[in-house]
């Protein structure tokens, strides 16, 4: 019998598989579709909104993270620190550098805030909001300190061919409140 972890990398690699041999415009086009669902997010008025900057063949949140700030959010990008992310605010100006796992955010100057939205890049995700992240355990760590003293909406962000059948989900796995994919914005709780 295999393990949760087990069953959890296969499904991972399977998933990542299938985005590694996407077509490059499908990808791009994938990536611009996102900024046409912006509006489709529950976002609250003002709200501090984590984005990510894209990894290897994931989808390019970019341009939805511009349709974002253009609805009056403030942006942040999250930072591999130990024990866990911090989040740092940016802008159009941000000097970026190297923020750990291939990802780029604002140096030791910039901000560091609360999001109150992880937008969150992922491996693999089924129809009830449960993911796989790369397995590192990243985001699980930043939303246990986060979510100390208040909830974090939390919304993944890829392509729709990411969908799996069924995520093994553990004790400690926090549930997505909703996937953005190309095809639009699905919520998967009542947030």
């Amino acid at each position: 019998m295999t393990s949760l972890a087990e069953q959890k990398n296969t499904l991972r690699q399977e998933a990542l598989r299938r985005r590694r041999a996407m077509d490059p415009v499908a990808r791009v086009e994938a990536g611009l579709a996102l900024a046409h669902h912006a509006q489709e997010l529950p976002l609250p008025a003002g709200a501090i909104v984590a984005g990510f900057w894209p990894i290897r063949d994931e989808i390019d949140p970019r341009p939805l993270l511009e349709s974002v700030r253009s609805a009056g959010h403030q942006l942040c990008l999250p930072v591999v620190v130990e024990p866990h992310l911090i989040f740092r605010a940016f802008y159009r100006d941000s000097v970026f550098e190297p923020a750990g796992f291939g990802t780029y955010a604002p140096g030791a100057d910039g901000e560091e805030v609360r999001p109150d939205v992880l937008l969150m890049p992922l491996a693999a995700f089924d129809g009830f909001g449960n993911r796989i992240g790369y397995g590192k355990g990243h985001y699980d760590k930043a939303l246990a300190a986060l979510e100390v003293d208040r909830k974090v909406h939390c919304i993944g962000v890829a392509f729709g061919l990411q969908e799996v059948a069924s995520v093994p989900a553990e004790p400690h796995d926090r549930p997505l409140d909703g996937i953005l994919t190309e095809a639009g914005y699905r919520r998967f709780s009542n947030l």
